[in-house]
């Protein structure tokens, strides 16, 4: 809250690792999510005197990173959001089993997906907000929040089940 570089550093090295993951689950290459942390970063210096002390400084500054990701990815158009009138109740839900894969793989479909897929299904499904938030932060409703969430589940699923059929492929030719 001074201002002390060293103490600025220390910050930057404790959160850095987990804040990039988070960047990397919104940007669509890894040298966007190294801007967006960078520019994250000097955001939480800027305004670490306004952190409360009301939630853990990792969930402050983590919001902070998303809210950075989001405005750049409007700023560049990355993020088009259409309504969609498709009802989200209309497209399966079934249970994604995700054990076998890395995270390099998971974050490398996750990043695949259109970008409003890839907003909502971040927000929703690893950052915890409901749809109604996520609806104010995007401007969208939040039938199209739920029917975006549904639809990158439905791609996602899609991509794994392609993986899985790969990988048996490989180990029956074996």
């Amino acid at each position: 809250m001074a201002g002390k570089r060293d103490m600025q550093r220390l910050l930057y090295d404790l959160y850095s690792k987990k804040m990039m993951v988070v960047c990397l689950r919104y940007a669509p290459t890894s040298f966007e999510a190294e801007d967006m942390m960078q520019e994250g970063f000097v955001k939480v210096f800027a305004n670490i005197q306004n952190f409360k002390r009301d939630c853990p400084l990792e969930f402050w500054v983590r919001r902070i990173m998303i809210n950075t990701a989001l405005k750049q990815l409007r700023q560049k158009s990355l993020m088009t959001v259409s309504h969609e009138t498709e009802e989200a109740g209309n497209i399966a839900s079934a249970d994604v089993n995700l054990t076998g894969y890395s995270m390099d793989e998971l974050l490398g479909m996750i990043q695949s997906l259109a970008p409003r897929y890839r907003m909502v299904f971040n927000l929703y499904a690893i950052e915890g907000y409901n749809h109604k938030e996520i609806g104010e932060m995007l401007g969208i409703s939040e039938g199209t929040s739920k029917s975006q969430y549904s639809r990158a589940r439905v791609i996602l699923q899609g991509m794994l089940e392609r993986q899985d059929k790969i990988y048996q492929e490989h180990v029956i030719s074996q």
